[in-house]
């Protein structure tokens, strides 16, 4: 069933829809959500700025408003996305399906690229998403790659993985490299040791996926990686989308291509 933005919006909110989002809404933009109290968000936003690779910045709310008026402005962030994560101190505290009962008058919310919003590009051009073959959410992982630390933000890069056919590496490669602003090309090909991965059975976020013989393992950087950073950096409060749970914008995924 093809849904427009507004129309699978409302069935998250109604709590319809309660699962990852990968694979809905067809070209159109996904985000992953940020949202920390004003005092801190200034800091967030630079650390998103050195690191645009785990962290390019789709919209920022005013503070105190839940809603994204550039990327949805009919939207509401405090009831749009499937599922939340409330971190206090860096400590996962709950995993609401809403977020009336956290949201505050100080709050400023980000939404952050997300590579499911290439996926849909990589399926155009022939190259299957195994997560969503196997009905799972994408394995992602911690990493070894450090981000750039601005403020008392730092941490490690989470990056997800998809095995792609050998044939269709260069490809992948291209396809996705016209989208930067949802994290563009892969960061590593085909060794994950190189960056600190060594139980591929075992994501840190989402589920394992089958790998199979002629393909090799890609690698690119995640938005969930402010969700490593709460971990590392223990602020007061962050609040993020559950992994595989995403906003879904009401901008077209085209629009984010460079040539």
């Amino acid at each position: 069933m093809a849904l427009s933005p507004n129309e699978f919006r409302e069935r998250v909110r109604t709590g319809i829809h309660t699962g990852p989002t990968s694979g809905f809404c067809d070209g159109f933009v996904q985000a992953n959500l940020a949202i920390l109290p004003k005092d801190e968000a200034f800091e967030f936003l630079l650390f998103c700025q050195r690191n645009p690779k785990p962290c390019p910045i789709i919209d920022v709310t005013d503070i105190g408003s839940p809603v994204p008026k550039l990327s949805a402005p009919g939207a509401d962030l405090r009831t749009d996305i499937p599922k939340y994560r409330v971190y206090e101190k860096g400590v996962l505290i709950d995993e609401p399906a809403d977020l009336m009962g956290y949201w505050r008058d100080d709050l400023v919310a980000f939404l952050i690229g997300c590579s499911f919003t290439f996926e849909e590009a990589l399926i155009r051009n022939g190259i299957p998403m195994r997560h969503n073959e196997e009905g799972v959410n994408v394995p992602m992982y911690r990493t070894s790659i450090e981000t750039v630390p601005a403020g008392r933000f730092s941490g490690p890069t989470v990056v997800s993985m998809r095995p792609i056919r050998n044939e269709d590496i260069v490809r992948a490669v291209q396809v996705t490299s016209r989208f930067p602003s949802v994290h563009g090309a892969p960061v590593q090909i085909g060794n994950p040791k190189e960056i600190g991965i060594c139980d591929l059975s075992r994501p840190d976020y989402g589920d394992p996926v089958t790998i199979r013989e002629g393909e090799t393992l890609v690698f690119w950087a995640c938005g969930v990686t402010p969700q490593a950073v709460a971990m590392h950096t223990k602020p007061e409060l962050m609040i993020t989308h559950a992994p595989g749970h995403m906003f879904v914008t009401d901008l077209k995924t085209e629009s984010l291509g460079v040539i």
